[in-house]
């Protein structure tokens, strides 16, 4: 199993060129996009999705592997993918006063589960796989944001689909609905591909065996997470700063991200070799990887982090 993206591009009519030659292989598993808001990625999500084309480039979903291939042209062959395809987007209506279980059967039916006693073992296996068997007949209004995200996903599993595209799935959950949802999307990643599309770096960290940043509508980086943290690895160094400092530090350094941290700020440099005796080493992470890719395409403002500890 595994989709393969070629040389896509997409210009919208406003002039704005949202995705610039991307071009991704993506096997099966949990696979993670990252990028800030205004990146392209969810350009590149209803692309594959099949709710728009690319004005040029290919997309091709190979469902049974290279050994015994069976290839879908994502672009020309739409209802073969949407036949496939489980899509949880940034944002996506319920009906409020519908339950979970009535609305699941609802879309069921849509799905072509026209006979009762089958379609019933299915929304009632969805359910319980989304751990909201025990809520079913409450109404999706009071649904907490995990539950209504947990119901998007088991309505996205209808038919099941051997791709499955989530975009910004945990922003705005609590920490312990964005750890159920999470796990979720781990056990579906594997049997299927699943792309998960965030500005969230601790999701891709957590999940992802595979992992891209894109920018501006390009790719700016694809590798394996702890390959690329590895690569890293005696690069990077930090240095508490008083505020007026900062400027200083930003013109004789390449920073890649600062933080707020009581009063002072705490800078994350990348170097080859030590910057000075004022800077400690630091073990890097997925965020320094982040970091790091987008102070070098875009300058270190963009990727400035502050965030108040």
């Amino acid at each position: 199993m595994h989709l393969a993206i070629r040389d896509v591009t997409k210009t919208y009519s406003n002039g704005v060129r949202a995705l610039r030659g991307v071009t991704l292989d993506i096997p099966r598993g949990m696979y993670g996009l990252l990028g800030p808001n205004g990146a392209g990625k969810s350009t590149l999500m209803r692309t594959i999705a099949t709710l728009q084309d690319p004005d040029t480039g290919s997309i091709t979903l190979d469902e049974q592997g290279a050994a015994s291939p069976h290839l879908i042209d994502v672009v020309r062959e739409k209802d073969r993918v949407r036949r496939t395809l489980g899509y949880l987007p940034q944002e996506f209506g319920v009906y409020p006063n519908v339950s979970a279980e009535r609305l699941l059967d609802h879309f069921a039916v849509l799905e072509g589960f026209t006979q009762h006693l089958e379609r019933s073992r299915v929304v009632e296996s969805l359910l319980r796989q989304t751990n909201l068997w025990d809520v079913r007949r409450e109404r999706l209004g009071g649904y907490s944001g995990g539950m209504r995200q947990r119901f998007g996903i088991a309505v996205a599993l209808l038919g099941g689909p051997s791709l499955i595209i989530v975009d910004e799935p945990t922003a705005g959950l609590d920490p312990a609905e964005r750890v159920r949802f999470l796990n979720l999307l781990s056990e579906l990643g594997e049997q299927a591909v699943v792309i998960l599309s965030t500005h969230i770096v601790e999701d891709v960290a957590e999940l992802c065996s595979r992992m891209a940043v894109i920018n501006k509508g390009q790719i700016l980086i694809e590798a394996e997470p702890l390959a690329a943290i590895a690569a890293l690895r005696g690069h990077i160094w930090k240095r508490v700063v008083a505020r007026q400092e900062l400027a200083d530090v930003e013109r004789r350094h390449r920073v890649i991200c600062t933080k707020l941290l009581s009063g002072r700020t705490l800078v994350h440099v990348h170097a080859e070799s030590s910057p000075g005796p004022e800077f400690e080493a630091v073990e890097p992470d997925l965020e320094d990887v982040y970091f790091s890719v987008m102070t070098g395409h875009d300058g270190a403002e963009a990727a400035t982090s502050q965030a108040a500890s």
